[in-house]
């Protein structure tokens, strides 16, 4: 007997909101990056999007790869297939992602780094200004200077999506979420020594406005890209074509 693909559009919508895009560090479900999804007896499909044709291939390759396996996660989803539209490598990253030949075997010897380099430095971007915001945030509603930042330890940070936000940031790069871990510390988990405060945390803030900057360009993009074919909001347009009901 053909088994009974169960797995709903809710369960497809939720498990594409944890994939981030790896530059902006936004869920793609939010910045109106998944175009489609479509539902049938066999499986899913989901169409995905980016601002122009000419992003970034390791972008959109991590994109796309991070959706199928976040979408292969679900249980009784049946086959999954990720299509990425209208970008200048379009056909190269589909027939890579059909075949699961990973990154190296869809761009051979295009590949300019691995793809563990790749998610490192985009992590460890994304630790830098999640790190960033939570201080700031402690700065605006506590005595603490600047020069005391050292001190502080993720027990003295206040509950909200700015904290969970680092949580997530450090395990992504391995680093202790114990309530007594310094916050302010580099990728390795070593504490930033008190004269070089200052100066990194300029950085950081730095990365963080870059990022939400061009967050905000990419929507702005996307928006006028596809203003004259298609809705650009971030909810994407769902079809069901399943003949068959779940037992």
């Amino acid at each position: 007997m053909t088994a009974v693909v169960v797995c709903t559009e809710h369960d497809v919508l939720m498990a594409l909101s944890t994939v981030t895009d790896p530059e902006l560090d936004e869920p793609i479900t939010d910045l109106g990056f998944v175009r489609s999804v479509t539902l049938d007896d066999d499986g899913v499909t989901v169409h995905l999007r980016l601002p122009t044709a000419f992003c970034s291939p390791n972008f959109a390759y991590l994109m796309a790869s991070d959706s199928l396996d976040a979408l292969r996660l679900i249980e009784d989803i049946g086959e999954v297939r990720v299509l990425l539209d209208d970008h200048h490598d379009s056909d190269k990253i589909n027939a890579g992602l059909a075949a699961d030949a990973g990154y190296v075997g869809t761009f051979g010897s295009e590949a300019e780094d691995s793809l563990h380099e790749l998610r490192r430095m985009f992590r460890s971007k994304a630790h830098a200004a999640a790190m960033e915001r939570c201080v700031e945030a402690h700065l605006k509603t506590t005595d603490l200077g600047v020069n005391e930042i050292y001190r502080l330890t993720l027990s003295d940070l206040a509950p909200g999506k700015a904290k969970a936000a680092l949580l997530r940031r450090r395990i992504g790069i391995g680093l202790s979420i114990c309530p007594a871990s310094r916050v302010f510390v580099d990728d390795d988990g070593k504490r930033i020594p008190p004269e070089s405060v200052p100066m990194r945390l300029r950085f950081a803030k730095s990365v963080r406005i870059s990022m939400e900057g061009n967050a905000h360009f990419c929507r702005g993009l996307l928006a006028t890209r596809y203003a004259d074919s298609e809705s650009v909001g971030a909810t994407p347009r769902i079809t069901n074509l399943r003949t068959r009901s779940p037992r």
